[in-house]
């Protein structure tokens, strides 16, 4: 079968690949920078070639409980906002969790607190990474660092949320939102029948059988007792997805004694510095965290043997940093480096940066 290549935005690249993959419904509102999303899924009108459904909904806590009655259904059900729009969306993500619901979030980060910004931002990394809303939870989180990793990882967030009955997030920001790159389209997936619903998700409320006519859907438990079975239940397979989703991306030059690590479109620059660092003699090595949660802490581990130290490259105050700090326990010499505010950091800062953080670790 011959690929399909187009030129498209990453907000462009979600909406044909959430078409392609499968999916049941869309629900959402617009806001900058990710309102893209929408405005493509309306101008293709999927729901006239595969059915699928399209919402613009009244806000953003309306398309979340819209997304957690779809999922609750077994259907393959995302939305997207961005920045403080998740933000409002975070009460129904942790009824989601609690309840065991796979569903998918897209979030274009812009600059915060509040509504900050337009500009892009990698500020919800806690918001994602340690769950918004209340109680133990985590969420599937990745990080996209280009317009194919757009479209690629909508069926992927699809795969593991149902996998594990866990929500899933593609954390994305403003840059890989509305930057045009080429994209080969994913392969059309047909929608899955009532049937194979019933068959693969008979937790859902339509997976009901003579042995059990009701299915409840619910995150909420009066009894205590019964209310840590579910969290240890929980936690139970979150350390499974820690075990066996971890992913990540290691660039490697010979002989390098420092180490990036950075993800998304930071990552994408720090390469770029990288290269400009190895022509005035300074070598590094990147990686490139591609699940955020669960974060690749045995890789981190692996890359910086041998380092004499690492720059963390985000565009925040310094979220990942802690993770990176977490997992190496002091053993290597850390430094950070963010801009905020909007402003994307350029590659010659990096590379000012790793040169100023070698001297010191000299």
């Amino acid at each position: 079968m011959e690929q399909e290549i187009m030129l498209m935005k990453g907000n462009e690249a979600i909406a044909h690949a959430a078409i392609r993959c499968g999916t049941d419904g869309y629900f959402g509102y617009p806001i900058t920078p990710q309102s893209e999303i929408i405005e493509t899924l309306a101008q293709l009108r999927p729901w006239e070639t595969t059915g699928m459904v399209v919402l613009q909904a009244e806000s953003e806590v309306a398309s979340i409980n819209m997304v957690y009655g779809g999922a609750g259904a077994g259907k393959r059900v995302l939305t997207s906002s961005s920045s403080p729009g998740i933000a409002l969306m975070q009460e129904g993500i942790a009824y989601m969790a609690g309840a065991e619901l796979p569903g998918v979030f897209v979030n274009v980060q812009r600059g915060g607190p509040g509504l900050g910004t337009i500009q892009p931002s990698q500020s919800d990394y806690f918001q994602a990474t340690r769950g918004g809303g209340n109680g133990d939870y985590n969420v599937i989180v990745l990080a996209p660092a280009s317009v194919q990793e757009m479209a690629d990882f909508v069926d992927l967030a699809f795969e593991l949320a149902f996998r594990y009955r866990n929500p899933a997030m593609i954390l994305s920001d403003g840059v890989i939102g509305q930057m045009m790159e080429r994209v080969v389209l994913p392969p059309m997936k047909p929608r899955r029948s009532e049937e194979e619903i019933r068959r693969e998700c008979p937790w859902a409320t339509i997976g009901r059988s003579k042995d059990r006519p009701v299915n409840i859907i619910s995150s909420l438990e009066l009894d205590s007792q019964e209310m840590e079975k579910r969290n240890l239940h929980l936690q139970e397979k979150y350390r499974t997805i820690r075990e066996h989703e971890a992913r990540y991306e290691l660039t490697t030059t010979e002989d390098a004694d420092m180490l990036i690590v950075a993800f998304g479109s930071a990552a994408r620059i720090a390469q770029k510095a990288i290269e400009l660092a190895e022509e005035e003699g300074m070598k590094a090595d990147l990686l490139r965290p591609i699940t955020l949660w669960p974060f690749p802490a045995e890789a981190l581990r692996e890359a910086a043997k041998g380092k004499r130290g690492i720059l963390v490259v985000e565009i925040n105050a310094g979220q990942m940093v802690q993770d990176v700090r977490l997992c190496l326990e002091g053993s290597v010499p850390i430094q950070h480096f963010g801009r905020l505010g909007g402003i994307v950091p350029d590659s010659e800062e990096i590379v000012g940066e790793l040169r100023n953080f070698k001297k010191q670790s000299s």
